[in-house]
């Protein structure tokens, strides 16, 4: 089965599978911790996202993602490795060590914003069936909570819980508490350099370039000690490197046991914006491509999100998502899949050519 084709089509499911955005708000959570623990864990998770090392979803704990984004973090600086906590405590919601960061830098840790026309502009109907997706122009986000949710990197109900109440029914006007990240903006995906322009043409339908060398050591011909992408399969984590030096890092999702991401040393092929996607069923049940597909039109649920990383090996990419919540948890069919606002911001660090390693 082409592999890009799995990728599409479990991304697709995923979406078309998820429950509805107001029946997962209604989910059981953990008891909510007290508001000193609360902000303090925001205050290390927006310092962390600011400094480019994410911790996925901003939800006010001490999760597992945050621990590990805050081990890379110090690494980077050339601080010493820490013991890797145990499974249950990197689960737990309990503090780690922060001595020695600048976390006085994130303050302060809420803001009020009011609530604009152009928050609400790219929110509408999202059938779940793919055949009646392909019949819109543009895969919008579910409802305003989805949308302000992924502007503030957060989690939908850590956005309730700091507005108890305004979520029923949110308009312009409206203002809420939300966490001191730069924000996402969707209409300026098209302004992320470098990249190719938006296109109709499904990413999944470009040609490989010529030069591609699939599974062969890459090295960068144009700097010495350039950027390049290392993703480690078991800590779900893509790094950013200049040189030997880490200088970001992301949470990621990559293939399963069955469909794993190809081990191996890539290049980045092309980046596109706003993609759009060839859904294919028969490729997914059969692995055999048909004529009976659907093209679904870019947008923030697309199910590859909002860019398409390319790379040299035939149907891989590194992209963005339609479900923020499946990045670490969910497995891809190969693909290696971040949240959009994380995928814009490796994006503007990488360039066609680039290496990729991912072990």
């Amino acid at each position: 089965m082409n592999t890009l084709g799995r990728c599409a089509v479990v991304a697709v499911l995923i979406a078309t599978a998820a429950f509805p955005a107001s029946a997962k708000r209604k989910a059981h959570h953990a008891p909510t911790p007290n508001k000193g623990h609360l902000e303090a864990a925001t205050r290390l998770q927006i310092f962390l996202d600011r400094a480019n090392f994410t911790p996925g979803k901003i939800d006010g704990r001490y999760n597992e993602v945050t621990k590990k984004a805050l081990a890379l973090y110090r690494e980077s600086r050339g601080e010493q490795a820490q013991t890797a906590p145990s499974r249950s405590n990197a689960k737990s919601n309990a503090a780690p060590d922060v001595n020695g960061l600048d976390l006085a830098s994130a303050e302060p840790v809420f803001i009020p914003y009011t609530v604009n026309e152009a928050d609400l502009q790219s929110i509408g109907p999202l059938p779940k069936d793919a055949a009646q997706q392909a019949k819109l122009k543009f895969l919008p986000y579910r409802d305003p909570a989805d949308a302000l949710a992924e502007k503030f990197h957060s989690e939908i109900h850590f956005l309730e819980q700091l507005n108890p109440g305004k979520f029923k029914a949110i308009k312009p006007g409206d203002q809420l508490m939300v966490p001191n990240v730069e924000p996402f903006d969707l209409a300026s995906v098209k302004e992320i350099k470098p990249g190719s322009e938006v296109t109709s043409q499904a990413a999944n339908e470009m040609e490989d370039q010529a030069d591609a060398q699939s599974g062969t050591p890459a090295e960068n011909p144009t700097v010495a000690g350039g950027v390049a992408i290392k993703i480690d399969t078991k800590s779900n984590i893509l790094g950013v490197y200049q040189g030997e030096k880490l200088i970001a890092a992301y949470p990621v999702t990559v293939g399963s046991t069955q469909t794993a991401s190809p081990i191996g040393e890539w290049k980045v092929r092309h980046i596109t914006k706003m993609p759009t996607f060839r859904y294919d069923k028969e490729m997914l049940q059969h692995g055999k491509r048909s004529g009976n597909f659907h093209l679904l039109p870019p947008g923030p649920r697309n199910p590859v999100g909002v860019m398409w990383i390319a790379l040299n090996k035939k149907g891989i990419g590194i992209h963005g998502t339609n479900e923020p919540g499946s990045i670490g948890h969910a497995a891809s069919h190969g693909c290696i899949r971040l949240a959009n606002w994380d995928v814009v911001r490796l994006a503007t660090k990488i360039k066609s050519g680039d290496n990729v390693s991912i072990h």
